[in-house]
């Protein structure tokens, strides 16, 4: 199969840190032909589709249609399985994500995810978010504040952590756990944010944080969010695509999907009539 010749994301191993210098926005994503396999199973089919930059896109489909299997290829997660190998092309800043020289640990910094349930590091608020940092930056203390705070008020966090940073994150309420997760992921400035059921795990309230937060997340990341809730894709997402079976079965706007999808079989699930 053929893939692109670019060149892979390659890693600047702690690099020197220069304040002030923020990223370019969200990347588009160019995905074509990919397939994916664990062992003999085949879990994608010929997925081709562009997400574009700095919009929501929305990954729809029953349990086990492969939407998680997918947005794990887009940051190479699924290389931590054995039996994993996909096929094709996932291009992200001009670069085959997939191709085998890819560096996977410069791939994640600019690829962040965010899981379904929360999942901070043992250690305080601080720490949690400076983690990245100062894994691929050579940083001064104030370099790291800049980053906390910067980091934390981009998910929505500052003002109710502000005064108790150096407290273990595990205090913290599910919703805001999951906000700190979101502020560890962009304290190493990506371009691309990976939600998977980000919101199954909360109560109502923290979901509609959430939700409130991905809205302003767009404005400077492209994001793509693998959900259950037909509600919230309709909600948040620009773009969705509706997969059954490992296979793409509709992609468009997500207006165009929810009000008039082209498929028969994209209509029959989004009104709950199988799934």
């Amino acid at each position: 199969m053929t893939t692109t010749t670019a060149e892979p994301i390659r890693s600047q191993v702690v690099q020197d840190y220069s304040p002030g210098i923020a990223h370019t926005g969200g990347e588009p994503i160019r995905v074509r032909a990919v397939n994916g396999w664990y062992g003999s199973f085949q879990a994608l089919y010929d997925l081709s589709m562009d997400m574009p930059a700095k919009k929501v896109t929305a990954l729809i489909g029953p349990s086990g249609c492969g939407k998680s299997t997918f947005l794990r290829w887009i940051n190479r997660m699924n290389d931590q399985i054995d039996s994993a190998r996909a096929e094709g092309t996932i291009e992200i800043a001009g670069s085959n994500i997939l191709a085998p020289k890819t560096d996977v640990v410069e791939l994640r910094r600019h690829v962040g995810m965010v899981f379904q349930k929360p999942n901070p590091f043992p250690k305080s608020i601080y720490d949690n978010v400076a983690f990245g940092p100062r894994l691929h930056y050579k940083l001064s203390k104030s370099d790291t504040d800049g980053i906390v705070e910067r980091s934390l008020r981009g998910a929505s966090l500052w003002d109710e952590v502000k005064d108790r940073l150096n407290q273990s994150a595990i205090g913290l309420s599910g919703g805001q756990q999951q906000r700190l997760c979101i502020a560890r992921a962009l304290a190493v400035d990506p371009t691309t944010l990976l939600m998977d059921e980000p919101c199954s795990a909360l109560d109502p309230k923290s979901t509609a944080a959430i939700e409130e937060l991905i809205a302003e997340l767009r404005e400077n990341y492209t994001i793509i969010i693998v959900t259950h809730n037909m509600q919230q894709a309709a909600r948040v997402s620009d773009a969705t695509a509706f997969m059954f079976q490992g296979e793409l079965i509709e992609y468009g706007a997500t207006e165009q999907i929810f009000t008039a999808p082209r498929e028969k079989q994209t209509e029959d699930y989004i009104h709950g009539r199988f799934g």
